[in-house]
C-alpha cells in the first residue's frame, strides 16, 4: 500500500564548515517512517528551488524539524541581537507562509522545537532570545557535554490544560519531556492555544485554535526514541493518522477528543 509523504524541513548546513548542505536529523526520519507510517522526504527549505505551492501538491503532511538556527526577529517585528543566534532566512521564507496555508486548508503539520516557534510566528507570535536569561527561568538549552543519550534525557515536566488536547492524546495530566532549547514563545500568536507549560512558565506545547486540521506543535523533541517513548509514540501516531486521512481523501482531519 502506497504511504503518504511527509515533508521533511530541513536546514541549511556546512559540512566542514565550507560545503553547503540542506539536511535533516535521521531521528525525524526515522519517527515519520516507523511510527507515522509514513514516506519521509527531506525538503530543501529555500525559497530559490521550491514554493509553497508545490510542497503542498507534493506531501500530505509536513514536519517542521528543530534546528540551530532561529527565526529572525524582523519576522515578529523586533531588531536582531546577538542573543538571537543564528539564523536561516531561506527557512523562514517557506515554512512561515507554508504553515498559515496548511492552517487555512487543513493540511497536516506537526512542529518541533524552532517548528514550534515558527508556527507561533507564522500566526503573529514573538520569541524571547534566551529563555535562561529570563527572571526564574530555567536553563532549557542542550547540555554541552555527555553523550546523546545524556543531551536527550528527560528533564523536566510539561503539564497540559486539564481535559485538553494533549491531556487527552497523552492520557496524563504531566509528562516528562527532554529540552534542547535557547528561545521560546513570548507572546502567543491570534488562534495560538499555549495547551502545556514547563514548571517555569515556558510553553511547551500549542495548537491553533478551530484550525480545521492537525496542527499540534511542541518545544520539546519528540523524535528522540520515537518508537518507544510513551510521550513520543502517541504525537506522531496521530499524526501519521491525520496524513493518512487527508492523503485519503485530501480532506481535514483534526485531533478531535470527546
Amino acid at each position: 500500500m502506497k504511504r503518504p509523504i511527509v515533508g521533511i524541513i530541513g536546514n541549511h548546513h556546512l559540512i566542514n564548515d565550507s560545503y553547503s548542505a540542506h539536511a535533516g536529523g535521521a531521528m525525524n526520519t526515522e519517527a515519520v517512517a516507523c511510527v507515522a507510517d509514513c514516506l519521509p522526504l527531506l525538503i530543501a527549505a529555500d525559497p530559490r528551488y521550491v514554493s509553497v505551492e508545490e510542497l503542498m501538491e507534493a506531501c500530505d503532511g509536513f514536519l517542521l524539524t528543530g534546528g540551530r538556527p532561529n527565526v529572525h526577529p524582523e519576522e515578529y517585528g523586533e531588531a536582531e541581537t546577538e542573543a538571537h543566534g543564528a539564523f536561516d532566512r531561506a527557512r523562514d521564507a517557506i515554512t512561515l507562509p507554508l504553515v498559515r496555508a496548511c492552517v487555512d486548508c487543513g493540511q497536516p503539520f506537526l512542529g518541533i522545537c524552532r517548528g514550534f516557534q515558527e508556527v507561533n510566528v507564522a500566526m503573529g507570535g514573538s520569541l524571547h532570545p534566551e529563555i535562561r536569561d529570563l527572571p526564574g527561568r530555567m536553563n532549557h538549552r542542550m547540555p554541552p557535554d555527555g553523550t546523546l543519550e545524556e543531551k536527550f534525557a528527560l528533564r523536566h515536566k510539561v503539564t497540559f490544560t486539564d481535559a485538553g488536547v494533549f491531556h487527552q492524546l497523552m492520557g496524563a495530566p504531566e509528562v516528562m519531556t527532554n529540552t534542547l532549547h535557547g528561545q521560546g514563545v513570548k507572546q502567543p500568536g491570534a488562534r495560538v492555544v499555549v495547551d502545556g507549560l514547563a514548571p517555569d512558565g515556558t510553553p511547551e506545547a500549542l495548537y491553533i485554535k478551530d484550525a480545521p486540521g492537525f496542527t499540534l506543535s511542541v518545544q520539546w523533541h519528540p523524535e528522540w526514541n520515537a518508537e518507544s517513548d510513551p510521550v513520543s509514540r502517541p504525537l506522531f501516531t496521530a499524526f501519521g493518522q491525520a496524513v493518512h486521512a487527508w492523503a485519503n481523501a485530501r480532506q481535514p482531519r483534526s485531533l478531535k477528543m470527546a
